[in-house]
């Protein structure tokens, strides 16, 4: 059974920090390639970082050099450093993993920046 979960999310004031975790099981993590995605209220879900098998990483313009994906293949875990976070960060974070013709979601994790 594939399973995502995801963990790390909270409330965290303006320029603060968090770092998001997503622990996968049930597939080869090694082979996969992994995204965080978020949605916030109204708007469309998302890709944020991009971290391939070999760990050539990707951002999207609004979170380039604040935030950073990495992964640990020996615990299936794959993180999103997530620094100066901004109220627009606010919206939950999701986790992907793509492998093969396949792609798995999480459930998420609610991320909230508020003074």
């Amino acid at each position: 059974q594939v399973q995502l979960v995801e963990s790390g999310g909270g409330l965290v004031q303006p320029g603060g920090s968090l770092r998001l975790s997503c622990a996968a099981s049930g597939f080869t993590f090694s082979r996969s390639t992994m995204m965080w995605y978020r949605q916030a209220p109204g708007k469309e879900r998302a890709l944020v970082a991009t971290i391939t098998t070999i760990g050539n990483t990707n951002y999207a313009d609004s979170v380039k050099g604040r935030f950073t994906i990495s992964r640990d293949n020996a615990k299936n875990t794959v993180y999103l450093q997530m620094n100066s976070l901004k109220p627009e960060d606010t919206a939950v974070y999701v986790c992907k993993a793509a492998y093969l013709i396949s792609s798995y979601w999480g459930q998420g994790t609610q991320v909230t920046v508020s003074s």
